[in-house]
């Protein structure tokens, strides 16, 4: 996996569901991986998942108004958000809780290449970050 940083969208998995992402104009895309980490029956959640779903979430944050840094890589992902304008569902919301535990669970494949590189604190922070847009501070 081409990975140059820790943010949800740092990642060539997380890029290339993005350029999916405008071929919806629902939620649909975000709804379906989601339910992909969630309903996965494998004993370990394989990167790709974590990364696409980790992307999905970041679309979420963005939806409720609470985006990430801006950067380049997000500009088309922020066209889609503007244009797309639906509002998250507290089903969605749970959802989300349940991939964040998958991701940062031990059988996360995603978490195990993180903690085996020197930059796992910070993809720890990004994603807990990421949480508490998503999810509020107290999630």
């Amino acid at each position: 996996m081409g990975t140059w940083a820790t943010d949800a969208f740092g990642n060539d998995y997380a890029m290339d569901w993005a350029q999916d992402l405008h071929e919806y104009k629902t939620l649909e895309l975000v709804e379906t991986t989601l339910d992909n980490v969630i309903d996965s029956a494998e004993a370990e959640l394989e990167a790709p998942f974590a990364a696409e779903a980790l992307a999905a979430l970041e679309v979420i944050a963005r939806l409720q108004g609470k985006p990430g840094e801006d950067d380049p890589a997000t500009a088309e992902v922020d066209e889609w958000v503007a244009a797309c304008r639906k509002k998250v569902t507290p089903p969605l919301l749970d959802k989300a809780r349940l991939a964040f535990e998958r991701i940062t669970a031990e059988s996360s494949e995603l978490r195990q290449l993180w903690q085996d590189s020197e930059h796992y604190a910070d993809w720890q922070a990004d994603v807990a970050a990421l949480r508490a847009r998503v999810l509020g501070p107290d999630a």
